[in-house]
This record gives structure tokens, C-alpha cells and sequence, in this order.
């Protein structure tokens, strides 16, 4: 089913948990744009903690990536209470793996998030200053070109940009629920469920293209061994819609 391969894209889907062994953390609603790479394997693979290996999808549009790029643009963040807590651009770098027994997970190996973040949830980002300039256009029958630039600087030199633009199709709307790793602390996960409008705008793997300018450069202490020219880019989605539930296992 495509819809649950999209979301395969972004994280990696797992069984139902307990909810009983489960608390909230928080909520929020975001606009992402995920770009699905493959990267030199050896790059990657040193990413990953003790215990965990690669795990790439076999199948649609982002078959054959190890190495995903996701661009958060929040709306929305609450606490558990429904408090709202600040809203902060984060770009997360995570990697479809499965840990030693095999189960299949999504680990957190890096990113970018504003210094009063930092080290984030995961652990493992690095403070960054963002900005997102993303623009609509609807013609009079009724198709539309999304324009996206995101320019991340890193306080350690790290640059990230993205100059995006496409013919929006029709998102997919699906429900998953996923377990995501810290590769800082392999021991700790949060658990997502989330509902999502996933719009796949490029895709090597099926041959779906509506990209009509794209630029990405990527620099830096923590990005150049994994952008060294060798990258190959497969696929690119667009998720106008995305909100979730965190949880974390309860103690």
C-alpha cells in the first residue's frame, strides 16, 4: 500500500504498544518536506550505535535510500496539558535501521534545531538558526505550484539550503504509528502516532516527477562526510499536513 510506504519514507512503522505502559509527551501539527538520499554506506553506517544496522526500503518511492532529511516547519507544539510550548524549526537526519533483534526502527542520527532547543529530543542536534519561505500559487484550473527555500546555518559552520519547487499533487492520507531511536541513546525511543497528507513530488524508485527547480547543498562538519558529490537523491515528498502524538514509554 503506497500510502504506508510514504510514511516509511519519513520514519519507520511498528506494531501497536501497550498504551497502558505509555505517557503523553506532547502533541503538534507541522509542514515537513522529507528527501530521501542514498549516501556513501559506510558514512551512515558509522551514525549508528552499537547493535544496529541499515535497514533500506525494498520498495516504493524510496527504495534503495539510507539516509533521510527532514525539514520541520512547526505550527503547533503542546505540552501534555494542551499548554502550547514554542515552536522551533528543526531539520532531523534519521536512518531506516533495525536494531539487534531485528525489529525495524527509524534512528535519529543528527540535525539542526535553535539554540534554546538544543540538544533536542534525540540528544543529538545541533544548534542552528533557520529560516523557511514557502509559497502557493493556484491557477484559474485549479493547479498548484508550491515554492519552498529553507536555509539552515549551524552555529559549528554546518550550511544547509533548499530551493524547491513543484506542481502539488494529490496527498495521500494515512494514519501510522512509529518507534524512533536516539543513536546518542540507543536505549531511549519515543513513540509517534500520527496522521499525515503525504504528497510524493519525485521519485527515482517509480518514476513519479513534478520538481520543476531544485538546488540542495549541504556543508560542513557534520554533513560533508555524508554530501561528498556521490549522494544520489530518490525520492522527495511533500507533507502539507502532519500531526502527531508523542509518547514515551512510562517508568
Amino acid at each position: 500500500m503506497r500510502t504506508m510506504l510514504t510514511a516509511l519514507l519519513v520514519l519507520a512503522a511498528c506494531p501497536a504498544f501497550a498504551q497502558d505502559k505509555e505517557k503523553l509527551s506532547a502533541n503538534d501539527i507541522s509542514v515537513r518536506t522529507a528527501l530521501a538520499f542514498n549516501v556513501a554506506e559506510a558514512a551512515v553506517q558509522k551514525l549508528l550505535p552499537a547493535g544496529f544496522a541499515i535497514n533500506s526500503p525494498v520498495a516504493g518511492p524510496a527504495k534503495g535510500s539510507n539516509l533521510n532529511v527532514v525539514l520541520i516547519d512547526y505550527l503547533m507544539v503542546q505540552d501534555p496539558e494542551g499548554k502550547p510550548l514554542p515552536p522551533r524549526t528543526t531539520v532531523a537526519l534519521t536512518v531506516p535501521g533495525k536494531n539487534a533483534s531485528g525489529e525495524a526502527v527509524a534512528v535519529v542520527v543528527g540535525g539542526f534545531i535553535p539554540q534554546a532547543g538544543v540538544p533536542g529530543p534525540y540528544f543529538v542536534f545541533g544548534s542552528a538558526k533557520s529560516k523557511v519561505d514557502r509559497r502557493s500559487l493556484t491557477d484559474a484550473e485549479g493547479k498548484s505550484i508550491i515554492d519552498e527555500t529553507w536555509e539552515i546555518r549551524g552555529d559549528d559552520g554546518s550550511t544547509l539550503e533548499l530551493d524547491l519547487q513543484f506542481a502539488r499533487g494529490v496527498p495521500e492520507r494515512g494514519k501510522v504509528q512509529s518507534k524512533i531511536h536516539s543513536a546518542a541513546k540507543p536505549d531511549f525511543y519515543r513513540i509517534y502516532r500520527f496522521e499525515q497528507a503525504a504528497d510524493v513530488v519525485r521519485s527515482t524508485a517509480t518514476g513519479i516527477e513534478r520538481v520543476s527547480r531544485l538546488s540542495f547543498k549541504a556543508s560542513g562538519p557534520k554533513l560533508a562526510p555524508l554530501f561528498d558529490g556521490s549522494q544520489q537523491l530518490i525520492s522527495i515528498t511533500s507533507i502539507p499536513f502532519y500531526s502527531r502524538s508523542i509518547y514515551l514509554p512510562a517508568i
